[in-house]
């Protein structure tokens, strides 16, 4: 006998996030003109917590959402950790500021993915001190681009304000005049010979990790990506939407995990030509030996997190050895874009992708960030989709029709590699 079945996940996927868990609280939901402002003054009152003072006016929204939650959830709240204030206070500086908000994949457990003990600008420990220079900061990449998964890192409060919403190609030029001996401010105990020439606290080296870091997911022309020395490798989750930058990180982190002589045969057998494949031998045999030189040995099995880590910051540093960069630019320079994404793909397909890295194509790359509206909420707000449009509407479909990506853009993405 046949049955009518109900798509009972998409219909929860398509209501408004959190309100898919309140459809059957009793009580009316007010009037809003911001149902997304709306549902952040909601999920404030879900998890006991009074949104700031700015937005308790009468008619915010914010307010007006909270004052339901109050109604429908009175006791039965949820404990706030440090993770969903954050997301919270995250949710709600996208709003003031009218930048888009991922909020399917951006949740307070990816946001305590991302977290990491030390700033990758500054190496100096990461705290919970409100207003020291080590506080955490959750902060955006590409500011053209949503607050979306793979677009977000954790940053020191000294290296966000330092930042002041500069691009990559802003950093790069900072660091560019501190090398050049232009004058800026300094830092250090005096201004004698102890004082470091700084711009906004951090100095030259700080600006170009800080540049490196925003070009992970900052599209850049090829010949722009090949030239930046990997100084930095992508923290937690932050995805390399660059192809040729992508290989740079893949390459690198052959020799975090042991088996890599075998890998490196197989890679060679990847590379499009005889020349380029000359290119690559000369490129990882000098990365080879600066690995051998490292103090930190790999068994045959994973590495300690301990180890991996020591392995990585010890590679990152040889990034600083002009032979290094120089017989990178030989080999990156001989490859074109779509050559870049096409190695990466068939090192994913045969497993020569150490750690737990992935190979993403250019839809799931940028999937919500918002780049053709440079991250902006558009006015006009896309019609609410009908429960009984569910099924002919999947899940995520209608983010990805409305999102912009790169073309022949690939990405790295790490789930833990570089933790």
């Amino acid at each position: 006998m046949a049955q009518t079945t109900l798509p009972f996940e998409l219909i929860t996927n398509h209501l408004p996030r959190a309100a898919a868990e309140r459809r059957g609280l009793a009580g009316p939901r007010p009037e809003s003109s911001d149902p997304t402002a709306f549902e952040i003054g909601l999920d404030h009152a879900h998890h006991h917590l009074t949104p700031p003072l700015a937005h308790l006016q009468a008619e915010n929204p914010v307010h007006l959402g909270w004052s339901h939650g109050r109604q429908v959830y009175g006791p039965r709240t949820l404990r706030a950790t440090a993770p969903v204030r954050r997301w919270l206070t995250l949710r709600l500086a996208a709003w003031v500021s009218g930048q888009v908000f991922e909020d399917v994949q951006v949740t307070p457990h990816f946001l305590r993915q991302i977290e990491t003990s030390q700033c990758p600008v500054t190496l100096k420990p990461l705290s919970h001190v409100t207003g020291s220079a080590g506080e955490q900061v959750i902060d955006r990449l590409n500011t053209q681009a949503a607050y979306a998964a793979g677009n977000l890192v954790s940053l020191s409060l000294q290296a966000h304000q330092a930042r002041q919403g500069r691009s990559c190609e802003q950093a790069l030029a900072c660091a560019q005049q501190l090398r050049s001996g232009q004058p800026g401010d300094c830092i250090g105990p005096g201004q004698g010979a102890e004082s470091i020439p700084a711009i906004d606290k951090l100095d030259s080296h700080q600006w170009q990790r800080l540049a490196v870091l925003l070009s992970f997911a900052t599209p850049l022309p090829h010949a722009v990506a090949a030239s930046l020395p990997l100084v930095l490798m992508p923290p937690p989750r932050v995805r390399v939407i660059n192809p040729v930058q992508a290989l740079q990180v893949m390459l690198t982190l052959q020799f975090v995990h042991a088996g890599y002589a075998r890998r490196l045969v197989a890679l060679s057998a990847l590379m499009p030509s005889s020349e380029v494949r000359q290119a690559f031998q000369v490129f990882m045999h000098t990365l080879l030996a600066r690995r051998l030189s490292m103090p930190v040995s790999l068994t045959t099995g994973e590495p300690t997190s301990h180890a991996a880590a020591a392995v990585r910051r010890a590679l990152q540093d040889t990034w600083q050895d002009a032979l290094v960069q120089r017989r990178w630019q030989r080999l990156a320079t001989r490859l074109t874009s779509a050559q870049c994404e096409q190695l990466l793909q068939r090192a994913a397909q045969r497993k020569l992708v150490v750690g737990t890295c992935q190979w993403l194509d250019a839809d799931q790359a940028t999937d919500g960030w918002s780049l053709e509206t440079r991250g902006q909420v558009q006015a006009l707000m896309a019609p609410r989709i009908d429960i009984g449009e569910a099924e002919a509407a999947m899940p995520g479909s209608a983010r990805r029709r409305d999102s912009q990506n790169v073309p022949s853009c690939a990405a790295v993405t790490n789930c833990g590699a570089f933790q």
